[in-house]
C-alpha cells in the first residue's frame, strides 16, 4: 500500500517564510506554517481542513469545470463559483429572446434550473504519494526518454487506481519532477445554472478595470450538482435528485475589517516561482510582448463585430472575455518584472548557486547548459507563439488545422477505411459546432491580419516561402494591406466548410489532392507543416532539456538550503493560502482602502457603456439604500468588494475565502495590476487577492434577483 500524503519527503517546514507567501498543499501543512495560520487568526484544527476519514473542508471544494473551482455551500448542493467561471455555461443557455448574459436569471424553483451539459465538478477523494514508484522507473533516464517513460508509468498507476470503479486520477509532478503525488478524483457531470446576476454587475468595470483596484465587480454564479437517485454520480437526467455533500460551507454576514484573517481554498492553475533568469529574460523580451501585439490585433475585429448587434456579441462573448483576460495580464506581468528587476533578483540567486556548486560534478554545469540551451531555441521562440496565437488564433484556421488528422489518415501506404470513416464523422460532429460559434466577419479580418503581422514580424528565413510567393504572385504586393484582406476574402468565399454541397460531396468521397486543394486547408497547413518539419525538434529539445536542467536545479537548491521552507509550484491541484484582509500604498502619496463599496459603483456608472452601464433595478435599490441586513456597520454602504494578502493564481477563481472560523466571508475573482509577477515572484508588499464580499452576492440574489429562497437555503452565521 502506498504512503499517504501525511508522511511525504518533502514537507520543509522549519523556516520561515515571506509573509502571505504560498499555495500550501493542505495535507503537507507543517507546525511551522499551521502555527503561523493560528497566529493570524486561524481557529479550526488541521483535521478541520483537510482529512481522509471526517468530513472537512476539503470535501466542499470542487474542481468546477476545466479550470475553475467551486464551493458547495447547502445541504442540497448549491454551488458558488464566479460569473466569469460560468460565462460560458451562460452564455450557451441564453438566446437572444432569453438573454440570461445580459438580463441575468434565478431558477425560481429546482424544475427551472438550467442543464448545462458542458459543465462537471470533481470532488477530491485522496492523495498518494507514488514517488518512489515513479522515481525507480525513471533511474537513469532523461529528455525524451524519460518523458515517455514518465508517461507510461503514469498510466499504469491511473489503470491501477481507476478500474472497476468510477473514479478519476491523475499523477502530477511537484518541485520540478522530483516528486510525484496521485491525486484520485470522483466527477459529477450534471451541474445545472441556478442563478447568475446581469453581465453589467457580474462583469462590471469590463476590461478597463481587469486586474484593477479598485473594484466594483459582482463576479459570482449559482450552480447545483445532481447525482443519481441512488446517490452516485451520473450524467444529466431530469429524474436526479440534489447531491447531498459530505461537507458545505457556512456563509458568515458579519463583514471584514482590516487584518481580518483571510483564507483561500481551490486549484491554483500554474506559477512558475523557481523560473530562472533566462526563463524570465525570454518571457519579458520576446513571449509576452508577442502575446499581447496579437491579441491586441484579434480583440479590436472581434470588438468591432460585437458592436453590432446582441446576436453578435452573445455568440463572441465567451470567447472574447478568455482572450482579453490574459491579455492584460501577459501585458502587466512583463512590465512588472521589468519594472522590480526580477531577472536581476534570479541572476543572484543564480550566482549563489553557482558558487555552491563548485566542486560538485552534479551540479556545477547547470547553469552553462541552460545558457546553451536558451541561446539554441532563443531565435525560434517568436515564431513558434506567431504561429499559435496569430495564424491558429483565427477559429477557421484552427478548426481546418483539425483536418490534418484526415490527410494523414487517406495518405499512408494502406489506407484504413475504418479510420478514414472515423475521422469524417468526427470532422463532421465538430463542423457543427465551429458553423454554430463562427462569425465570419471578425474571423475573415483576423486571417487577413495575423497573416500580415507573421510576414512583417517573422525574419523571411522562418516563413512558409511558398506561401507567401504564390500570396505575391495571385493577390499582389505583400506589403500592402489589401492584398491581405482580397486573400482572406477568397478563402472565406471558396472553403467548403461553408457550402454544405461542397462539403457533402467531399466528405462522400474524401481526397488528399481534394483537401489539399481547399483554400483554408492550404492556407493553415502551409504554417503548421513549416513549423512540424522545421522547427518542432528544436522545441522539443529545448523542453527536454529544459525539464531535466530545472528537476536538477532545484533538487539543489534544496541540498543547498537544507531546512528552508519551500511549497511546490501551482499546478492545479488543491491549495490553500493565507493572510489577512489589508490595505496597500500602491506608489508615492496613494492609498487604496481594503474595500469598495455601493458608492463607488455609482460614481463609475455610464448609462450605455458596454463596461459601466448597470441595470435599473440596482440603481433604484442603491438610490434608496436598500441594502437590509447586507448593509456594512463600519462604512454605512453596502461592501462590494475586498481585498486581502493571499497568494493565489489563475484556477483560483471562484476560490471560496473563508474566516478563521471557516466561514464563507467572499469569493476570490482577480489580482491587482501591481503585483502581475505573481506567477514568477511574489510581492509581499503589494500582493492583493481582489473579492466579492459574500453580502454584495446575497443582497444581488435576494434583493435584485428577487431569490431570497436561495438565500434560505443557505447556513448563514
Amino acid at each position: 500500500m502506498k504512503k499517504r500524503i501525511l508522511s511525504l519527503l518533502f514537507v520543509l517546514v522549519f523556516s520561515f517564510v515571506r509573509a502571505d507567501e504560498g499555495m500550501w498543499l493542505l495535507y503537507m501543512l507543517g507546525d511551522h506554517v499551521y502555527n503561523e495560520m493560528v497566529k493570524k487568526g486561524l481557529k479550526l484544527t488541521k483535521e478541520q481542513l483537510y482529512s481522509l476519514n471526517k468530513p472537512s473542508i476539503k470535501d466542499a471544494i470542487v474542481i468546477f469545470g476545466g479550470g475553475c473551482t467551486g464551493e458547495i455551500v447547502s445541504r442540497e448542493g448549491l454551488v458558488f463559483t464566479n460569473h466569469h467561471c460560468g460565462y460560458s455555461a451562460i452564455a450557451a443557455a441564453s438566446t437572444v429572446e432569453n438573454n440570461y448574459l445580459r438580463d441575468g436569471f434565478y431558477a425560481k424553483s429546482k424544475a427551472e434550473e438550467i442543464p448545462a451539459p458542458s459543465l462537471s465538478v470533481q470532488f477530491l477523494v485522496r492523495i498518494d504519494d507514488v514517488t518512489k514508484e515513479v522515481e525507480d522507473a525513471l533511474k537513469g533516464l532523461s529528455g525524451a526518454e524519460r518523458a515517455t517513460k514518465l508517461q507510461a508509468i503514469s498510466n499504469d498507476i491511473v489503470k491501477r487506481t481507476t478500474d472497476g470503479n468510477n473514479l478519476e486520477a491523475r499523477v502530477v509532478p511537484f518541485f520540478r519532477n522530483n516528486q510525484y503525488l496521485l491525486f484520485v478524483y470522483e466527477r459529477y457531470r450534471d451541474v445545472r445554472l441556478v442563478g447568475t446576476p446581469p453581465e453589467s454587475i457580474g462583469k462590471f468595470g469590463g476590461d478597463t478595470d481587469n486586474w484593477e483596484w479598485p473594484r466594483h465587480t459582482g463576479d459570482f454564479a449559482v450552480f447545483r450538482v445532481y447525482m443519481s437517485k441512488d446517490g452516485k454520480a451520473a450524467a444529466y437526467a431530469p429524474d436526479n435528485v440534489p447531491y447531498i455533500p459530505k461537507y458545505y460551507l457556512n456563509v458568515s454576514t458579519k463583514g471584514v475589517k482590516e487584518n481580518d484573517y483571510a483564507m483561500i481554498l481551490g486549484y491554483p492553475g500554474s506559477t512558475n516561482r523557481y523560473e530562472t533568469s533566462w526563463g524570465v529574460k525570454i518571457k519579458t523580451e520576446i513571449e509576452n510582448p508577442a502575446i499581447v501585439n496579437l491579441r491586441d490585433a484579434r480583440l479590436k475585429l472581434m470588438f468591432e463585430e460585437m458592436k453590432k448587434s446582441d446576436a453578435v456579441r452573445l455568440q463572441l462573448a465567451s470567447s472574447y472575455a478568455a482572450i482579453a483576460n490574459y491579455w492584460k495580464f501577459f501585458d502587466g506581468e512583463a512590465k512588472q518584472l521589468m519594472k522590480y528587476d526580477v531577472f536581476g533578483q534570479k541572476k543572484a540567486e543564480e550566482e549563489k548557486f553557482i558558487q555552491w556548486a563548485k566542486g560538485k560534478p552534479e551540479y556545477a554545469q547547470v547553469f552553462a547548459e541552460y545558457e546553451k540551451a536558451y541561446k539554441e531555441w532563443w531565435p525560434y521562440t517568436k515564431q513558434r507563439i506567431y504561429l499559435n496565437e496569430g495564424i491558429l488564433g483565427s477559429p477557421l484556421a484552427a478548426y481546418a488545422a483539425s483536418w490534418q488528422a484526415l490527410e494523414t489518415a487517406l495518405t499512408r501506404d494502406n489506407p484504413s477505411a475504418d479510420e478514414i470513416n472515423r475521422v469524417v464523422e468526427s470532422l463532421k460532429r465538430t463542423r457543427t459546432i465551429f458553423l454554430q460559434n463562427e462569425n465570419k466577419a471578425s474571423d475573415q479580418n483576423i486571417i487577413a491580419a495575423t497573416s500580415r503581422m507573421f510576414y512583417t514580424d517573422i525574419e523571411s528565413a522562418q516563413h512558409p516561402a511558398e506561401f507567401f510567393t504564390r500570396l505575391r504572385t495571385g493577390y499582389g504586393d505583400l506589403g500592402d494591406e489589401q492584398t491581405y484582406k482580397k486573400f482572406a476574402a477568397d478563402v472565406f468565399s471558396k472553403t467548403m466548410v461553408f457550402d454544405d454541397a461542397k462539403w457533402e460531396a467531399f466528405m462522400a468521397k474524401p481526397e488528399a489532392a481534394a483537401l489539399r486543394d481547399d483554400p483554408a486547408y492550404a492556407y493553415v497547413s502551409a504554417f503548421v507543416k513549416n513549423y512540424n518539419t522545421r522547427f518542432a525538434s528544436k522545441f522539443t529539445e529545448f523542453t527536454h532539456r529544459n525539464n531535466d536542467l530545472s528537476r536538477l536545479y532545484l533538487k539543489g537548491v534544496r541540498e543547498m538550503n537544507p531546512g528552508k521552507t519551500m511549497y511546490p509550484d501551482a499546478n492545479f491541484t488543491m491549495r490553500l493560502s493565507y493572510g489577512n484582509v489589508k490595505s496597500y500604498r500602491p506608489r508615492d502619496a496613494v492609498f487604496y482602502d481594503y474595500v469598495c463599496t455601493m458608492k463607488g459603483v455609482l460614481e463609475k456608472y455610464k448609462p450605455g457603456d458596454y463596461e459601466f452601464d448597470l441595470p435599473k433595478e440596482l440603481l433604484e435599490a442603491a438610490k434608496k439604500k436598500d441594502f437590509g441586513p447586507y448593509k456594512d456597520a463600519r462604512t454605512n454602504d453596502l461592501v462590494v468588494n475586498f481585498i486581502s494578502t493571499n497568494d493565489i493564481t489563475g484556477g483560483n477563481s471562484g476560490s471560496p475565502v473563508l474566516n478563521g472560523s471557516g466561514e464563507l466571508i467572499g469569493l476570490a475573482f482577480d489580482g491587482n495590476y501591481e503585483a502581475l509577477s505573481h506567477k514568477i515572484a511574489f510581492d509581499k508588499d503589494l500582493n492583493r487577492t481582489i473579492c466579492v464580499d459574500i453580502r454584495y452576492v446575497l443582497w444581488c440574489i435576494d434583493k435584485l434577483g428577487g431569490a431570497k429562497h436561495i438565500v434560505d437555503e443557505l447556513t448563514l452565521k
